[in-house]
């Protein structure tokens, strides 16, 4: 026997002991990350919701997500997600130079997602309107504003009790790069 495919066999074995134990807990959507659900309505829906605040302390909002798996296709989620974030003082280069502004953003995303057991993958796609008031006064400081995609991608993985998610989110508006998002999550619900 090849010594890759020995790696390969002790490594299929691995992940099919973990994830076994697992398949009881894997009802979570792919794109939940919550060790609890807000709301799960007699239809199936789910409603979960979080704080969103940054390490820079530059933005706090929230995000709050719907969803629902289809009951024919069981390993398939589908949802929204609603999101608002408000940011002050943010350093941000414009066409006429560098500036503060409080930016506040307002967005909603669909979201789709895939469970292979305890491990699932999703991904969104959306739009945010955004309103930048300047910091400060004077005649060469400019409001700004507008609509960007949102686009992110993200992945769950279960084990028991402990749930971890990666995700990464990006706003598609030059002024709104302090919004992008890389973020990482243990819960452990006790």
């Amino acid at each position: 026997m090849h010594p890759d495919s020995r790696l390969a066999i002790a490594l299929a074995s691995f992940l099919a002991l973990v994830a076994l134990p697992a398949q009881a807990d894997s009802a979570m959507p792919a794109y939940g990350g919550m060790a609890q659900d807000l709301m799960h309505l007699d239809n199936g829906m789910i409603i979960q919701g979080s704080d969103v605040e940054t390490p820079d302390g530059y933005t706090s909002g929230f995000r709050l997500t719907a969803g629902f798996t289809p009951q024919h296709l069981p390993r398939l989620d589908l949802g929204a997600e609603f999101s608002y974030r408000e940011s002050d003082d943010v350093p941000v280069t414009l066409a006429n130079g560098q500036q503060l502004l409080d930016t506040t953003s307002l967005g909603g995303s669909l979201v789709a997602g895939v469970r292979l057991g305890p491990f699932g993958l999703y991904a969104k796609s959306g739009l945010a309107e955004w309103q930048g008031d300047p910091v400060g006064g004077g005649d060469q400081l400019r409001e700004g504003g507008g609509t960007a995609r949102v686009q992110g991608f993200g992945a769950r993985l279960q084990l028991r009790h402990l749930v971890s998610r990666l995700e990464f989110e990006e706003i598609d508006a030059q002024t709104m790069d302090h919004l992008n998002l890389v973020t990482a999550s243990i819960h452990y619900p006790f």
